[in-house]
């Protein structure tokens, strides 16, 4: 569905999985799957350093909100507001305003996964960037960065270059 986008939520503090389950159960209840698809608590586990030594723990990246895909409708709008510890949507007045899809690649929420098809010590092409057409040799892959390293050869000198997972090719031979 095209109308399909992410909404933020504000919602009293402490009570952001409340109103994600309440939202999730309401639309089970209504039958709206196709109108209210995904709720969201963006989570990011950090490590605190406590009197017993490192601890890791799962903390809310942003205390008092909830996201929330789906299609805004008049019913859609009034099921999420009337749900008990929300407060509203965030935008301007009572309208809503969603997400761009720079604010979600930079939340994480969506995780497009780049399928890699070259492996360290392979010859790659760069196909996207400053450095496009440059030929160079993995050195790293970190998928969890979706980063790679490649050492190019500039001005007879190797130099590592970090690029995005997608923006390199294998060199068939």
């Amino acid at each position: 569905m095209e109308d399909l986008k992410w909404y933020v939520v504000h919602t009293y503090s402490g009570y952001e999985n409340t109103v994600a389950a309440s939202i999730e159960k309401a639309v089970e209840n209504r039958g709206m799957h196709e109108l209210i698809q995904e709720v969201s608590i963006p989570m990011e586990t950090v490590t605190e350093i406590t009197d017993n030594g490192p601890k890791t723990v799962e903390r809310k990246v942003f205390p008092g909100y909830v996201l929330v895909k789906m299609v805004l409708t008049d019913d859609t709008w009034h099921l999420v507001r009337n749900i008990r510890g929300a407060t509203g949507f965030v935008g301007s007045g009572n309208k809503a305003i969603p997400l761009s899809d720079a604010e979600i690649a930079a939340l994480g929420v969506e995780k497009h996964e780049v399928i890699v098809n070259y492996q360290v010590g392979d010859s790659v092409k760069i196909t996207d960037g400053a450095l496009e057409s440059f030929i160079g040799t993995v050195e790293e892959i970190d998928m969890d960065e979706s980063k790679v390293r490649v050492v190019v050869s500039m001005f007879g000198r190797e130099t590592p270059v970090e690029l995005e997972l997608d923006q390199v090719e294998v060199i068939e031979n």
